[in-house]
């Protein structure tokens, strides 16, 4: 059944106009005034950077004069890019588009708890040409810009007063109205050589850049061939995946873009993750990027399994290698 046009707002009931629907005389006319409405189905397939979503027509045309509408309604369907399989191809982020396909349905923002993705939506929103959307990603940015408050377990929050440290001593007022007087920390405080709070690798704070220290453990498989003449026949295969363990946040701020959260999407900042890989292969480069933000090896480890060729359906003389390497890195 048809939504209400006066529901949903869309440019002549964003596909099917009321001349189409009464099959009134001149329905053809106003299709080709629409850029031809008809030309599309009620149901489209849209592959937007591998991923497949499926929805009405429209939905996709909600918001007039956005990108989206004046593809599917302005444009014909000879005109737009298509994948192998035949749907209509975007190439754009294609996890953060199912918010900007939340946001056509109903004309309002829900996002989850902790979205640490907020200025890469707004970048979306603006190239979809949505700009009540992109205000609205925009609006907390005033309320970030204040000074943020270090709780507790390590998170900052800029609405909220920082609970109090251990460690910290608290002033007492005097009997007879006379000064304050530093109570004694407690017995299961402990404090830094500069006097102040010692915390948690999970709580400190680098104090040149506002860093949190913490840990973060990157892994790959790798499997190499040796044949008969031992090394001087080993061949190497290419590292297939990087993958990378820790907390949420600090895994972000490491590896920014290049990392592939595709199967642990919307994972809250201060929580931990295994299923994070990158999107790139070299070892090397993983190294570099932990190194510039302060990240030194702590320990690494490695195990290894052997197998005969003939069993892996390779030369009988061969021997198949196939290892799995953690390294641990730590900011303090």
């Amino acid at each position: 059944m048809a939504l209400a046009d006066s529901a949903r707002g869309l440019p002549n009931g964003g596909g099917v106009s009321p001349a189409a629907g009464s099959g009134a005389p001149g329905s053809g006319a106003a299709a080709a005034a629409t850029g031809g409405w008809s030309s599309f189905p009620e149901i489209v397939e849209l592959n937007v950077g591998g991923q497949v979503y499926v929805t009405r027509r429209c939905t996709v045309v909600s918001v007039r004069d956005s990108l989206l509408w004046r593809m599917f309604s302005q444009q014909q369907p000879s005109e737009l890019p298509r994948d192998s399989k035949g749907r209509f191809f975007l190439d754009r982020d294609g996890f953060l588009f199912r918010y900007i396909l939340d946001y056509l349905r109903d004309l309002q923002l829900v996002l989850p708890e902790h979205f640490p993705e907020r200025s890469r939506l707004q970048r979306e929103a603006e190239y979809f040409q949505l700009p009540d959307l992109a205000r609205r990603l925009a609006q907390p940015r005033a309320a970030a810009a204040r000074p943020a408050a270090l709780h507790r377990d390590g998170s900052i929050c800029a609405e909220e007063p920082p609970p109090p440290l251990l460690g910290y001593l608290e002033a007492e007022p005097l009997e007879g109205g006379g000064g304050a007087v530093a109570s004694a920390p407690s017995p299961t405080a402990s404090r830094s050589p500069s006097g102040g709070p010692l915390l948690t690798p999970s709580q400190s704070l680098d104090g040149a850049g506002g860093r949190r220290s913490g840990y973060i453990t990157i892994g790959y498989r790798g499997s190499y061939t040796i044949g008969r003449e031992a090394q001087a026949d080993a061949k190497f295969r290419r590292v297939a995946r990087i993958t990378v363990c820790g907390k949420t946040a600090l895994a972000k701020e490491v590896f920014g873009e290049t990392l592939n959260e595709s199967r642990d999407p919307d994972r809250p900042p201060e929580r931990y993750t295994a299923r994070y890989y990158l999107k790139f292969n070299f070892l090397e480069q993983a190294f570099d990027r932990l190194s510039e933000a302060g990240f030194r090896m702590a320990a690494c480890s490695s195990t290894g399994t052997c197998a005969f060729g003939p069993e892996q359906g390779g030369p009988a003389d061969d021997k198949i290698w196939t290892s799995y390497t953690e390294y641990v890195f730590c900011r303090d």
